[in-house]
This record gives structure tokens, C-alpha cells and sequence, in this order.
């Protein structure tokens, strides 16, 4: 059986299983699922069509759900769906995607959001994200698994951050930020490998070097990006760990990718 506060509101249609602790004063809108185990702390509000997985923490005066912050919003059913064993801190607000993409907001698994964290519409993280206090996504932002953002750092819309990539607190983000590199900044400016990120995360040494490699040759070749790409596959033979800088290398967002050095056709960061 769920446990429910006797000053909290569900609506109906909405799904709450076995487990759930509901506390004082939290609002859940239609069209809500809450997983097994999940706890909402008092005076959070989940507005309509979200879906919370298992074992989750949020809590107190979260908001999630609400209506996207866009102009070009005129109500159209649009989402949120949050994985299993996230801890989403007090104040932190996620809102719905909008039909400008796929109308879904998306968090992943095992993410930590400190308070005052905010999630605009259509972002999707991915696992084991940490997000420090007041860090800010903008609408349609895509962030890697693993990564960590300090607090009161911002991102662009539209901006991808790849897995491993440390942004630090303060840092303002306006393009893509490669995997498993540290960023610094306003604007943000790539410092390196993010080698601490690395270590805890358990790559070899063998892997750290590669790594360096190949993002050290992105960084400063005077080539463009395409023919990084190239020679990266022919150095590496499709290596794995390598293989996630050149994907990634492969789709920038409209931002463009962040780099030292502009070259013919790319634009400095």
C-alpha cells in the first residue's frame, strides 16, 4: 500500500504503487505514474503527465511537470519521464517537452539534482548525472551519462554535453562540449581531460591515453572537424572508448562544437 498524507492531493486518473510515501501538502496532477518506493516530500507539485519510475527521492517544493516556458506552447499534450533511483532536491523544477521536438523531458537513472536545479522542455540526461545547486538547462539541451555541472553553471539551448565532460560552477555553456573533457568559463573554454571524472569512472590507464590523444589531436589539429573524424577512425580502428568522442564529433547541434582554434569553415568558440 502507498502511504499517503491525509493534506495531499492525487487526482484520480493518476497511478500511485506500492510503496510510495506522499507527504504533507504535495499536489499530484492527472495522468501521473509514481513507481514503487518512490518518496515525495512535503509541498512538491507534479502537475500532469509524468511518469516516475522506482526508488526515487524528491523532495520538498520540487515542481515538475509543469507547462514548457515557450512562446509557441498552446497546450498540446506533451511529458516528463524520470528513471529509477534519482534524488531530486528541494526547489528543483522539470518542466513538459513541447511538439517543437518530441514533446518529451526526459532524466535517466541514478541522477542527483541539488536544489534549485532547473530543467527546461525537451531535455534529455542521461545516467549518473550530478547537477549542483541552481545549475540551469535550457530547452532541447542533450546531456551524457555521467556527467557533472557545478553550481550555477548554465547551458544554451540546443547544447549537447558528452559523457565524462565536467562543467564547472559558474561556467556558461553556448556549444557542444565533448565527452570526457573539463570546461571553465564565461563563455565556457575546454581545459583538458576531465582525468579525475575518468579515474572514478573506472577507465584504465590505457583508456585515460587514448582518451588524451584523441581529444588533444580534436583540440589542436589544424584540420577541420570532418577530417578529425576521419583520422581519428584510422588511428584508433574504431576503439570504443575513442569511439564516443567520434559520434559525438559526427552530429554537432546547431551551436557548433566548442574547440581552441577556428579553422576554414568553423567558427571559434
Amino acid at each position: 500500500m502507498a502511504k499517503i498524507h491525509p493534506t495531499a492531493y492525487v487526482d484520480p486518473s493518476s497511478e500511485i504503487e506500492e510503496g510510495v510515501e506522499i507527504g504533507p501538502n504535495v499536489y499530484i496532477g492527472p495522468k501521473v505514474f509514481i513507481g514503487k518506493g518512490t518518496i515525495i516530500k512535503p509541498y512538491s507539485y507534479i502537475e500532469k503527465n509524468t511518469k516516475i519510475g522506482e526508488n526515487n527521492i524528491i523532495g520538498p517544493s520540487a515542481v515538475i511537470g509543469t507547462d514548457p516556458q515557450h512562446l509557441g506552447y498552446k497546450g498540446e499534450e506533451t511529458f516528463v519521464e524520470i528513471g529509477n533511483g534519482n534524488i531530486i532536491r528541494e526547489f528543483v523544477t522539470i518542466h513538459r517537452g513541447t511538439p517543437y521536438d518530441d514533446g518529451i523531458t526526459r532524466i535517466g537513472n541514478h541522477c542527483l539534482l541539488m536544489a534549485y536545479v532547473h530543467i527546461a522542455h525537451d531535455c534529455k540526461v542521461g545516467d549518473h548525472v550530478v547537477m549542483a545547486n541552481a545549475a540551469t538547462l535550457g530547452g532541447h539541451v542533450r546531456v551524457g551519462d555521467r556527467v557533472v555541472m557545478g553550481g550555477f553553471s548554465a547551458v544554451h539551448q540546443f547544447c549537447r554535453i558528452g559523457a565524462y565532460a565536467f562543467v564547472s560552477a559558474m561556467t556558461g555553456i553556448d556549444k557542444d562540449v565533448p565527452p570526457y573533457v573539463k570546461v571553465f568559463g564565461v563563455p565556457g573554454k575546454i581545459q583538458g581531460i576531465n582525468l579525475v571524472g575518468l579515474r572514478r569512472a573506472g577507465f584504465t590507464k590505457e583508456d585515460i591515453r587514448k582518451i588524451s590523444q584523441a581529444v588533444g589531436f580534436f583540440l589542436d589539429a589544424p584540420v577541420t572537424i570532418k577530417e578529425v573524424v576521419q583520422e581519428l577512425r584510422e588511428i584508433f580502428n574504431e576503439d570504443p572508448v575513442v569511439n564516443e568522442l567520434v559520434k559525438f564529433l559526427e552530429n554537432p547541434s546547431r551551436q557548433g562544437i566548442m574547440r581552441r582554434k577556428p579553422f576554414e569553415g568553423e567558427e571559434a568558440f
